[in-house]
């Protein structure tokens, strides 16, 4: 059974940085697509950030040229580095399969104070 796992979250200035854990077990994200998820409040779930098997990563143009994605093969976790954060970017923020979604996990909230 899949679980995913996320943490990192918290409150940060706009402005700051912070790094989300996304660890799963019963399956591999190496060999899977995996992808970051944002709801924000009042507003619908959205996919902010994928990577492939490959390698290949793709991001939602409002988070582009703040947010990374990446992940440790090693770990079976995946990573969202997030820097020049924005009010805009307050969410619970959670990761699952880019395709044929997982049961989600709990979440990570992160707030940005303006």
């Amino acid at each position: 059974q899949v679980r995913l796992v996320e943490s990192g979250g918290g409150l940060v200035q706009a402005g700051g940085s912070l790094r989300l854990s996304c660890a799963a077990s019963g399956m591999f994200v190496a060999i899977t697509p995996m992808g970051w998820y944002r709801q924000a409040p009042g507003k619908q779930r959205e996919l902010i950030a994928h990577i492939t098997t490959r390698g290949t990563t793709n991001y939602e143009d409002s988070v582009k040229g703040r947010f990374t994605i990446s992940r440790d093969n090693a770990k079976n976790t995946v990573f969202l580095q997030m820097n020049s954060l924005k009010s805009e970017d307050t969410a619970i923020y959670y990761c699952n399969k880019l395709y044929s979604l997982a049961t989600w996990g709990q979440g990570t909230q992160v707030t940005v104070s303006s």
